[in-house]
């Protein structure tokens, strides 16, 4: 993995927008204004009361919870040495993220790209939320472009077995953050999800401001999920089993 990123001042917003669009069987889209956090790990944001009450970041939020100690990079680390891979002290770690606003947190996609100190990538980790309170990680590689494919192993919607593959794009620079996923099974495209924006570095003042404009962001995540999972489902969308995850899966 050979691909090298240009960050944005750190920590920042990604202000923009976040959008789906389920091909089939049934046609449903949506976009809504949408923020999320960019953040070094290892110098997470320190704001001033009352705005810190928009912006935490809490390691039982991620992975395994924070469990053993070392916050989310412990947690991090651990997960990418269970598979091959060493992250070094002296690497960086950038998550994209929701924070805490004023108690809660829901993100169904957390990004975390994990970078030498001459900015090559040395892994990038998809971390995938559900609404039963479960998680799961994917270790991808990205070519130069951003793109990767990995094998889909987690239940996330009601509507969608744990069958298929994802096509995942990313894109970071100081201009433009991009994520983008499609859930492809027998060479069709099922669901694709992108979340798009642009970094501004967050001040108390930013934050502040962005927080107001995008009232209870992560709550609103929460509420828009199951408002929109409704609809499929009076749209007679058929609903699939699910089988309880093991936690196994973030550790």
């Amino acid at each position: 993995m050979t691909q090298h990123l240009e960050l944005p001042a750190l920590p920042a917003l990604v202000v923009g927008r976040v959008g789906h669009v389920r091909h089939r069987p049934v046609r449903h889209s949506f976009e809504h204004a949408h923020y999320q956090w960019l953040v070094d790990l290892d110098d997470l944001p320190r704001l001033a009361w009352p705005v810190r009450h928009v912006a935490r970041f809490d390691a039982r939020d991620h992975l395994d919870r924070g469990r053993r100690g070392g916050g989310i990079r412990g947690d991090l680390s651990r997960w990418l040495a269970r598979r091959g891979v060493t992250l070094d002290e002296e690497d960086s770690v950038v998550m994209l993220a929701h924070a805490r606003v004023l108690g809660h947190v829901f993100d169904p996609l957390t990004v975390f790209w994990c970078l030498r100190p001459d900015g090559s990538l040395r892994a990038v980790v998809l971390e995938v939320h559900n609404t039963y309170d479960e998680r799961h990680a994917y270790l991808i590689e990205p070519d130069e472009a951003g793109h990767a494919e990995v094998a889909k192993e987690f239940y996330v919607s009601p509507f969608n077995d744990a069958e298929g593959d994802y096509a995942v794009e990313l894109r970071l620079d100081p201009g433009h953050v991009r994520v983008g996923v499609t859930l492809r099974r027998d060479g069709q495209r099922i669901l694709t999800a992108v979340t798009a924006g642009s970094p501004v570095l967050a001040s108390n003042r930013t934050v502040a401001r962005t927080a107001a404009r995008h009232l209870f962001m992560t709550h609103r995540v929460s509420a828009l999920i199951r408002w929109h999972g409704i609809r499929l489902w009076f749209a007679r969308l058929p609903v699939r089993t699910r089988q309880p995850h093991s936690e196994e899966a973030v550790r």
